[in-house]
């Protein structure tokens, strides 16, 4: 099982967080790999918008790019900036927000 990566340039030096623009009113998000063990996309965050609680079948791992993001896991909220990163665990409920304009790295691994 391979993962190929998609709708990002090869062989080229780039800014993650400049890989993907704010929507005014939306969430945006941008697959660059997925299969059975592994998912990654980037994920911008208009300020006040959100994916409301959900759980994963995976580990999902999420790196702030820019801005600020509420990540809740099992009802408790935190705040992640610019270079910070957490895990929300596997079957936990979790949701995340943007307290500001808000990117994110996604990584789930099943």
């Amino acid at each position: 099982m391979s993962v190929k990566m998609k709708n990002i340039r090869p062989s080229e030096v780039l800014v993650l967080k400049d890989q993907i623009s704010y929507q005014e009113g939306q969430v945006v998000s941008k697959t660059l790999a997925q299969n059975q063990a592994l998912s990654v996309t980037l994920f911008s965050f208009a300020k006040g918008e959100e994916i409301s609680t959900h759980e994963s079948g995976g580990d999902a791992f999420v790196t702030c790019l820019d801005g600020v993001g509420k990540i809740t896991i099992d009802g408790v909220d935190y705040l992640l900036h610019e270079g910070e990163s957490i895990v929300m665990p596997a079957g936990h409920p979790h949701a995340v927000y943007g307290e500001e304009c808000f990117k994110m790295l996604l990584v789930v691994v099943f």
